[in-house]
């Protein structure tokens, strides 16, 4: 287990697939481990909705959590996606996880049956049970069809191995409400709205634009939620967020790869059904990552 608490920006991680797409890019997810490390992000999550866990085999899975574990070497905590419909399933995977190394997992609710408040409370209770690790609850209603309300989570951070939640809905008041219902039982990640969610008291982000932008991300973060330094937060925020619509919404896959591209350093296509950005669209993110001076920061740190 993690000796410190999980704090700051955390980025959930893409999944680097070969120019065909037929196989994982293992020396390129190395390279985003350490440009990562490097670029001062506080944890790592490979294998969440960024990171296309549903478009791996269980044997990619085991490999990629492999690279990324040995490759961070204990310098920032690994939290593993291990969400599944299956609640056996999300036992073994989370166990698996466990013993490769992992600090902690993340675990969106069932996306298909709908689960109750009662079944969600059973099917986290036995995944806790199962792991010595702590479980980060992942909230995101649009795209698991289950929104965990903050008085849900209130009864769910009952369960002693969930510890933090990632909360991805667009109702900012939520961070607020769940720090007042949970207490010390469970601490807050924001899984959009970062700058936001830090003012009211998330203590971490899981951010898909620090992928590209680390250290921007990060520091724009701490400088919220740990400094409460309003006018470099702020900069940093106006300064981030022309990135933000490339790697968000429909295009939080394809966007960020493309991104990696144009700073030379290719993640590869995205998996099916998903598809590549629009060549058409390329100009304009290259102008934003100019913008922002991310058009070699990349390669350069990765050297």
């Amino acid at each position: 287990m993690s000796r410190e608490p999980f704090r700051g920006t955390y980025t959930v991680l893409v999944t680097p697939f070969t120019a065909d797409g037929s196989a994982v890019d293992h020396a390129a997810l190395a390279r985003l481990v350490e440009y990562q490390v490097r670029e001062g992000v506080r944890g790592l999550i490979p294998l969440g909705s960024t990171g296309e866990f549903l478009s791996v085999s269980r044997e990619e899975r085991a490999a990629i959590v492999d690279t990324v574990v040995k490759s961070a070497a204990g310098r920032v905590p690994v939290l593993v996606g291990t969400g599944a419909e299956d609640t056996r399933e999300v036992v073994a995977i989370s166990k698996e996880a466990e013993a490769q190394g992992a600090d902690g997992v993340m675990i969106i609710p069932p996306f298909y049956s709908v689960p109750t408040l009662a079944e969600l409370v059973h099917h986290y209770d036995t995944v806790a049970k199962a792991i010595g690790i702590p479980i980060m609850v992942y909230n995101n209603p649009a795209t698991s069809n289950v929104d965990m309300t903050p008085a849900m989570l209130a009864e769910i951070s009952r369960i002693p191995n969930c510890r933090y939640v990632k909360e991805s809905t667009l109702e900012v008041t939520r961070v607020r409400d769940i720090v007042d219902l949970c207490g010390d039982r469970m601490e807050v990640f924001a899984g959009v709205l970062g700058y936001e969610s830090a003012w009211l008291g998330a203590i971490g982000w899981v951010a898909v634009c620090s992928n590209v932008a680390p250290r921007l991300s990060s520091e724009m973060f701490d400088a919220a939620a740990f400094e409460a330094n309003r006018d470099k937060s702020r900069a940093l925020y106006r300064k981030l967020t022309p990135l933000l619509p490339w790697v968000g919404g429909p295009r939080y896959v394809s966007g960020t790869k493309a991104a990696f591209r144009l700073m030379g350093m290719d993640m590869g296509p995205p998996r099916p059904p998903r598809l590549p950005l629009p060549a058409a669209d390329m100009p304009a993110l290259a102008q934003v990552l100019q913008g922002i001076g991310l058009m070699s920061v990349a390669a350069q740190a990765a050297e």
